[in-house]
């Protein structure tokens, strides 16, 4: 990996954590054509970088974390599924990390469920999260260990099925975010260090630039999805997810095949 390339994935990842198209997914494919998706420090390096992501989510919403004890405990109910199946499903995970036809399959699949969501849970004003609720939402939070579906897609939507408005969903999937980041993160650096892999000079500071980047670009997508998402709901998220996803099958099959180099 280059600092271009860095920069690139970089920009990737705060553009996409928190919308609905998955960020995992768009890296893989970015990785993909940069012919550096099965390096493990690639792997090492998308993953260590949402710690900048989730920096923006900690800066714009510093008052909101100093809350009730209740409202930490509702973000751990919410956490422990992906706990729970990120550990048991470790291996599997890994292997589809690797395949960008399954990113695009996901993208379609999510598309068509995006462009429906708004009609089918209707609009709310809701904002009460119960410990169930919270549960529920950890529980489709886990269905993103599928690249290309989507972690905040998927707890948003986990949300608004339980009548959430879509802001509350909205907010309560970047909460989330923070331990389920941060818990992905150190997993991932302890097994690339238990492999024995030591980092370089030139990749730790690609782990810097990465991070730096992620954080500005978080910051100012978080901003502009939160007012669009409000005003707008699912739509627009939908037929982008579709679009993507039959653009890199139609690469993959009919120009040049994504393979990891």
């Amino acid at each position: 990996m280059d600092y271009l390339q860095a920069i690139i994935i970089a920009i990737i990842e705060g553009l996409t954590e928190y919308l609905p198209v998955s960020s995992t997914g768009h890296m893989i494919i970015a990785s993909s054509f940069f012919g550096i998706a099965g390096d493990d420090f690639t792997k090492l390096f998308t993953i260590v970088i949402q710690l900048g992501a989730i920096l923006s989510v900690i800066v714009l919403y510093f008052k909101r974390f100093f809350q009730t004890v209740d409202f930490y405990l509702k973000l751990l109910v919410a956490f422990m599924p992906a706990v729970v199946l990120g550990l048991l499903l470790s291996d599997f995970i890994d292997s589809l990390l690797e395949s960008p036809l399954t990113v695009a399959i996901s993208l379609v699949i999510g598309g068509v469920i995006l462009l429906k969501v708004d009609d089918y849970f209707g609009y709310s004003e809701n904002t009460e999260i119960s410990y169930a609720t919270a549960l529920k939402i950890g529980f489709f939070q886990c269905i993103a260990m599928i690249p290309g579906v989507s972690r905040s897609g998927a707890s948003i939507v986990g949300g608004m099925s339980q009548k959430l408005s879509r802001k509350a969903a909205a907010e309560f999937s970047f909460f989330l975010a923070v331990p389920t980041m941060f818990g992905a993160t150190a997993k991932k650096s302890f097994d690339y260090y238990k492999a024995g892999f030591e980092l370089t000079g030139d990749q730790v500071n690609l782990l810097i630039i990465g991070n730096i980047v992620a954080f500005i670009v978080g910051t100012l997508a978080i901003k502009t999805f939160i007012n669009y998402l409000s005003r707008h709901g699912f739509k627009v998220f939908g037929y982008y997810r579709i679009i993507a996803g039959l653009a890199v099958i139609i690469i993959h099959y009919f120009i040049h095949p994504l393979t990891i180099i």
